[in-house]
This record gives C-alpha cells, sequence and structure tokens, in this order.
C-alpha cells in the first residue's frame, strides 16, 4: 500500500518509526507530511534569522525513518551547549546550512534524508514561511505556534478558530501528488492544533484529501495538552479536526484504552494533562469504524504510543478493508 502520515511533532516521528519496519512488506510507499508552523526553541530562532519553514519537526521525521548508524541518529538530535548555539540542534543547522547552500529547503531535506537512508520521503506542508495564529474565546487573537499554545493555558480560555498567514501558502507539488495517489491517510497523532491541524489549513492539502478516494485514519492522542485540548474526549479531537480543517468524512478512529501507571499519571496530572477519555459510541454514532486498544508504551516515564503497535494496527486496519492479503 501507498501510506502518506500527515501531522508534527514527536507523535509523528513515533507513528514513523513504527511504520518504516514495514517498508518493503505491507508498504510500498510511505511518506510523510510535516507541519512547518513550529516557532519555538531552536527552530523559532532560526527562521526568525533565515525567513525559511521550521526545520524541527522535519528533522526529527528525518531521524525517526533512518536506517543510519546510531551515531548519525545521536549527531542530528545533538544540542549544543553555550552562548550563540545554546539550544540549537545540528539537524537544524544542517538543514539550515544545506537550504543556503543549495537555495532549497526541499533539496536540504532529499539530501539529509540520503545522508541518514530514510525509509520514506519526508516533505514539508508548504515552503513557505508560515505563521500560525488562533482566535480564542475571549475575543484575543494570538500568533505563533508556541504563543498559542502558552495562551491557551489562560483560565478559562479555549481556541476558537486557527488559520495560518499567508492564507495562500502553496504545498510543494510532492505533496499533493503523494496525497492523491495514496490508499491509506494518517492524520496524528500529535498536538491537533500546532502539529495536525495545520497541515489541512494549506489550502493544496486540504483539497487533495478531499479528491483522494485513500481511506482516512485518525489516531487519537493518548493525553490531553493543555493549552489546546485541556478537557477533551476522544470524539472532541475528531470534532475538532473536523471543524478546524473542513475534512467531513473520517472512516476509521483509533482510540487508546489504556490506563499509564498510577505514577505515570500522578506526573501527568500536575502538568494539567489526563487521559483522554475513549467515548467510543459517540465516534461510533458518527458513521466511524473505531478500533479501541491498548496502544501506549510508558518508557522513561512518558506517555506515547508504541509504534509497533500503533504500525500493526494501521497495516491491519488495512487488510481487514480487504486491500491486502
Amino acid at each position: 500500500m501507498k501510506l502518506v502520515a500527515v501531522g508534527g511533532g514527536t507523535g509523528l516521528s513515533t507513528l514513523l518509526r513504527g511504520l518504516k519496519e514495514r517498508v518493503g512488506r505491507e508498504i510500498e510507499d510511505l511518506s510523510a507530511i510535516v507541519t512547518v508552523a513550529d516557532s519555538g526553541g531552536s527552530t523559532g530562532r532560526l527562521r526568525k534569522v533565515y525567513n525559511m519553514p521550521a526545520p524541527g519537526d522535519i528533522r526529527n521525521c528525518i531521524v525517526a525513518l533512518s536506517e543510519s548508524e546510531d551515531i548519525m541518529r545521536e549527531l542530528f538530535q545533538y544540542r549544543f551547549k553555550g552562548e550563540e548555539l545554546e539550544g540549537h540542534a545540528f539537524g537544524n543547522l544542517f538543514l539550515v546550512a544545506l537550504t543556503e547552500i543549495t537555495g532549497s529547503f526541499l533539496q536540504a531535506i532529499n539530501i539529509a534524508s540520503q545522508i541518514l537512508r530514510t525509509k520514506g520521503e519526508i516533505i514539508p506542508a508548504t515552503l513557505e514561511s508560515i505563521q500560525l495564529c488562533a482566535s480564542f474565546s475571549d475575543g484575543n487573537t494570538i500568533c505563533g505556534e508556541e504563543s498559542i499554545t502558552e495562551y491557551g493555558k489562560s483560565d478559562g480560555v479555549r481556541i476558537e478558530k486557527i488559520w495560518i498567514e499567508p492564507e495562500g501558502a502553496k504545498a510543494p507539488i510532492d505533496a499533493v501528488a503523494k496525497v492523491e495517489s495514496a490508499d491509506v491517510i494518517v492524520f496524528g497523532p500529535g498536538s491537533l492544533y500546532t502539529s495536525v491541524i495545520p497541515n489541512l489549513l494549506i489550502q493544496d492539502i486540504r483539497d487533495s484529501v478531499l479528491r483522494s478516494q485513500a481511506l482516512r485514519i485518525f489516531v487519537v492522542n493518548a493525553m490531553t495538552q493543555p493549552g489546546e485540548t485541556d478537557g477533551f474526549t476522544a470524539y472532541d479531537h475528531i470534532r475538532a479536526f473536523k471543524e478546524a480543517t473542513g475534512i467531513d468524512r473520517i472512516d476509521v478512529a483509533v482510540v487508546n484504552t489504556r490506563m499509564p501507571s498510577d505514577q505515570v499519571l500522578r506526573r501527568y496530572l500536575e502538568q494539567r494533562q489526563e487521559p483522554v477519555i475513549p467515548d467510543i459510541a459517540k465516534i461510533a454514532r458518527e458513521g466511524i469504524e473505531v478500533y479501541a486498544e491498548d496502544l501506549i508504551g510508558e518508557k522513561e516515564d512518558f506517555v506515547r504510543h508504541d509504534p509497533v503497535r500503533l504500525a500493526d494496527l494501521i497495516v491491519g486496519i488495512y487488510k481487514k478493508h480487504g486491500v491486502l492479503s
């Protein structure tokens, strides 16, 4: 099958780590369409200087799909210490340097992917420097991915609308082509408003998804995110995604049912994060096929989807739809 994963952040990287093991077997062609609206940390600083798309999530996806030696992966994720270079990831600087040398962010990604021998293609949602903006329930408008999440943590406010500037930003031709030829499109997991939705705010990508006949799978996050999805159930994630993007058809929802350990849960609750309630019946009433399973693994006290379990389930879902034998 030809599979396109849409998102960004840790969620997309986790998914790709599992899917790459299926390339050459059930997966004939694997592509990731990655958000470039990040404005925080090393990425945000580099964007201001070089007026380019955010490289951070791209770097993480390259590493996730890499088949290179451990030392190369560690090199790309290495963060410098001290004064001007403080906090910059080597991979970010590498992508910036390649972009400056070649004159093309896309070519820089392709060269970095060749060096790390990725098992899949990584495509930025746009090659333009875009900014994410949101209006909140208190009437205020906030721009900048990092600022939106921080402002969302204020008491009593919720994101009501989200958009990108410039609104007419174009997607690379490769991104549109991959979506239109896909057998499966996977949305998430990842920060709903700042990693997953921004890709679909680019009209070219949204229109190509609407034209595509691919099976559409939405992977619901395991935990809520302060400032974005406080109090959201699984159904709320899907509802908000549909409302913000105009993607009205979701075929399959993947929902985690496992609770974290008490120790891990207490730490998350202190940070205002809660397990996402799997209100499966409410989703099913929307005509969406629901797969509710134990999907998280606990490593280093983080609650994240287990890459292998998630990839196995996605391949299994596609098989159940009678396309793979």
